[in-house]
């Protein structure tokens, strides 16, 4: 009996009408339990019993895996990072836009970015970020939402692109070789674990030296002692940030243009110029679930205390496209992010609405649009990827297919990347960061407004990990 059938039946009967049922009774048990079971029930309860759900619902028609690919327009980039076990998809997902821009600026063979280096700053800049406001909020009470929240959220490896674009201003970068990843740093759990029970700690002092008495300055030149052990802890985990490097600077024909010392900052400023990631992007969200055309800001959403709060225009997908397609064509790849987990079929890369039938499995329909989705928490931006290629229709000029460099490896997906069809990306696309000159100025002026303040723990808060 299909599940609505079922509903129809205990709506209807005389005795047991569930507008009158507050708890499962046995009666109502026995009506749940006297659907038929069918000799298919019993196959796929069988099939499930051993073998994963993803795996029994895989629709056969979608087996067939990267038919074409080909792309209308394709960004050149080289080389797929990896993030391993950790959270970080944000920080790989901005250098990996910046390496881009510095390999077709300058034609390198090749570049990749130290993650770690500007990781360990991060981590170091949060932690003064939740002690920080431990101290800004020492008057209220420890059931103040706000409070709540800080204590809830002393520390994440995950982020957004306004805390690369900040981390990059305030420390520059540096080239992987001058600052390797660590075992820490590719398996963040446990010192994460371990430095998020002490910053708690650490907030509880605090708070009890501010109730005693202290003053504001007092308690700021307590969280300096505390933020040197935190510092300690970091190097023994992720190394010794370096404060200068040597790197060879040769272009793909083996020319050499530099050989010399840099900074963190000189670095930067030998590839990319005065180009500033904060000034020089907008960031644009597509939530359905509220107004298109206005500007929000989240609460305290930055990864430095001195920083900037994540920003972002809101806008339909049909404004977001044309955008995309116009940087893609002009070889710049974007930061993006999305829910990532849904539909997507991990080994052959693909992102496809058609990717799985549950419905002819489990007897059950999916009705919500991407507006419920967010509401009810059933979706959310998950992850950042670096969107690099567009399949576009030669007649309508409508995009087909879109691909994305991922960072969880060459031997993930579509050779390290994932292809999603244009229907995916409608649904599970959210976030996108434009280079201001390809934004049309009807849509920049709308930058301009007051941004409507979010609170911290907003459902679109959740950072990409």
């Amino acid at each position: 009996m299909k599940k609505t059938l079922l509903m129809a039946t205990l709506l209807m009967s005389g005795a047991g009408m569930m507008s009158a049922q507050t708890a499962i009774t046995p009666k109502v048990l026995s009506q749940l339990a006297s659907q038929e079971q069918t000799a298919a029930d019993v196959a796929i309860r069988n099939a499930m019993a051993q073998t994963s759900l993803s795996v029994l619902a895989t629709d056969i028609s979608t087996l067939k895996g990267v038919t074409r690919s080909e792309f209308s327009y394709q960004v050149n980039t080289k080389g797929i990072t990896n993030q391993k076990q950790s959270g970080r998809c944000w920080l790989f997902t901005g250098l990996n836009v910046l390496r881009s821009q510095a390999i077709n600026k300058h034609n390198l063979p090749k570049l990749e970015l130290s993650q770690v280096y500007l990781f360990f700053f991060d981590q170091l800049e949060k932690s003064n970020l939740f002690l920080q406001g431990v101290i800004d909020t020492a008057d209220k009470p420890f059931d103040d939402r706000f409070v709540d929240w800080l204590f809830c959220n002393p520390l994440s490896d995950g982020g957004t692109f306004t805390g690369v674009a900040d981390l990059v201003e305030k420390y520059g970068v540096v080239p992987k070789e001058a600052m390797p990843e660590t075992y820490s740093s590719n398996n963040t759990s446990q010192i994460a674990s371990q430095m998020k029970w002490q910053l708690r700690d650490y907030g509880m002092q605090l708070r009890k030296l501010a109730a005693a008495g202290s003053q504001k300055k007092q308690l700021e030149a307590e969280k300096v002692k505390m933020l040197g052990n935190i510092y300690h802890m970091l190097t023994l985990a992720y190394g010794v940030p370096p404060t200068e490097f040597r790197w060879e600077f040769r272009t793909a024909s083996g020319s050499l243009v530099s050989d010399k010392t840099y900074t963190p900052k000189e670095f930067y400023k030998e590839l990319w110029g005065d180009y500033n990631l904060n000034e020089q992007t907008i960031l644009v969200m597509n939530d359905p679930s509220r107004e298109y055309g206005k500007v929000y800001r989240i609460q305290y959403d930055r990864h430095t205390y001195d920083g900037h709060d994540w920003v972002y225009l809101n806008l339909p997908m049909e404004q977001i496209k044309p955008i995309a397609i116009e940087m893609i064509k002009n070889n710049e790849a974007m930061y993006i992010s999305c829910d990532v987990g849904k539909f997507l079929n991990r080994s052959l890369g693909t992102c496809d609405m058609n990717n799985f039938d549950y419905k002819s499995l489990l007897g059950v329909d999916l009705t919500m649009d991407k507006r419920e989705r967010i509401l009810t928490h059933a979706s959310g931006s998950s992850h950042a990827m670096t969107l690099i290629a567009v399949d576009v229709d030669a007649a309508t000029k409508a995009p087909l297919r879109w691909m994305v460099e991922n960072s969880w490896g060459k031997e993930s997906g579509f050779n390290g990347n994932l292809i999603m069809t244009d229907e995916w990306f409608d649904e599970y696309m959210f976030r996108f960061v434009f280079d201001k000159k390809y934004v049309p100025a009807e849509i920049l002026k709308l930058t301009k407004q007051e941004p409507i303040l979010l609170p911290s723990w907003d459902p679109m808060f959740a950072v990409e990990e």
